[in-house]
């Protein structure tokens, strides 16, 4: 198994949106008609990608030495999609969920990839409603890849309860913050990664998994944190799909700067941290359940923290690195979140402020795409908003807040 040669801590973010048809609010089945509109332009489409289903466009930018680089190709992937999405009246959103498309409803794209993926996993491959951010990290070593993405996953969960924003499923409010990490895990090689101590237990890994069928390449692991190997990079796949673009820079900022920060440490001659198999998954749960009121644990002996103390304190070890790798300004969005609410929170919010109104949670979907940035949910104003329908529209309260220790 190669590992591509990639310039350490260089970038690449992967951004899946969803097309929202501006009359319903709903999803709409475009993709297809977009792609080809777009392609006929006189611009560059290379960043603009179809995904598995035909409400997704996927924008991806070229690998960069910073993240603002990024900001900019997704930018001109927005700019470019806005004439061709006009006409047809369809506005771009996203969120790890929608907030009440039926998942049973969504069309496939026809790739032979995708339609063998569906007929093995079934029911649980038609429920792959599912939206993220994905950030890929440069790493110029391959001796560093498996060190490094076993310190990740001391962290990895932080990030999750950070950005999740799928508090919704088929029109229902779950109780998790990131119901998008209970779905996709559901696919026998999603979720949380095995940690290998040397890159010959991965390959006897790949091996073994490619003989008995299970996959055809390594790019169908799709763990929540792996190594990308056409790439040469960590690719962190734990994001819920930003809401606005300046938490898509946020979540690369945390990345890279995480990544550079244990490439230090590691070159330094110093143990990197790991934690247990047992406690990574009790922390995948209490992030996707709890979100921001989680309690996580920090370390192999059981020390525990919120997560929002832990992130203060990662933001504040991590700027001296931001500074040098010039992500400062968006690595400092995360004090922003942490001051109005993460997404799945500002979506509560929103649904319950406007009349327990599921069209109003698109509305403010489409409203922090526009603005770019996250909105305090409480100064939100809007006109238009659809009536609730008091037979589809669920009530969405905010989720209970967690206990402090969850056995």
């Amino acid at each position: 198994m190669k590992f591509a040669s990639s310039p350490r801590s260089t970038v690449g973010i992967e951004w899946e949106l969803q097309l929202i048809d501006r009359d319903s609010n709903d999803l709409r089945q475009a993709a297809d008609t977009i792609l080809t509109q777009a392609r006929a332009l006189d611009r560059d489409t290379s960043m603009i990608h179809g995904e598995m289903l035909l409400n997704t466009i996927e924008l991806v930018t070229r690998p960069h030495s910073t993240i603002r680089e990024c900001m900019d190709d997704l930018q001109e992937g927005l700019d470019t999609l806005a004439p061709v999405l006009e006409p047809m009246r369809i506005v771009l959103a996203s969120s790890g969920t929608h907030p009440f498309a039926n998942p049973v409803y969504q069309r496939v794209t026809d790739t032979e990839r995708y339609a063998e993926l569906v007929n093995r996993t079934r029911y649980w491959g038609r429920q792959m409603l599912l939206f993220g951010t994905h950030v890929h990290v440069g790493i110029e070593d391959r001796a560093k890849v498996l060190p490094i993405l076993k310190a990740v996953l001391t962290r990895f969960a932080h990030l999750q309860a950070l950005t999740a924003s799928s508090p919704f499923w088929d029109g229902k409010s779950t109780g998790y913050a990131d119901n998008r990490a209970m779905v996709f895990q559901q696919l026998p090689t999603a979720g949380v990664p095995h940690q290998f101590s040397c890159w010959e237990e991965l390959e006897e890994y790949h091996c073994g998994m490619a003989k008995t069928g299970i996959i055809s390449s390594f790019d169908e692991v799709r763990w929540d944190v792996r190594p990308s190997l056409k790439f040469g990079t960590l690719e962190f796949r734990v994001a819920d799909a930003a809401t606005n673009l300046a938490e898509v820079g946020m979540i690369a900022a945390l990345s890279q700067c995480l990544v550079e920060y244990f490439s230090r440490e590691y070159d330094a001659g110093r143990e990197l941290p790991t934690l247990p198999q047992w406690f990574v998954i009790e922390n995948k749960w209490r992030a996707a359940r709890y979100g921001m009121d989680a309690t996580l644990i920090l370390d192999a002996a059981g020390n525990e923290e919120p997560v929002s103390q832990t992130l203060a304190r990662m933001v504040d070890k991590l700027r001296p690195i931001a500074e040098e790798l010039g992500c400062l300004e968006e690595l400092m969005t995360v004090h922003t979140v942490l001051r109005i609410g993460a997404p799945y929170r500002r979506l509560l919010r929103a649904g319950a402020y406007y009349g327990q109104s599921r069209e109003a949670v698109v509305d403010f979907m489409i409203a922090e795409m526009a603005a770019g940035h996250p909105l305090d949910p409480d100064h939100f104003k809007t006109e238009g908003i659809a009536a609730t329908d008091e037979a589809h529209a669920p009530a969405y309260a905010p989720n209970e807040s967690a206990p402090s220790k969850e056995k």
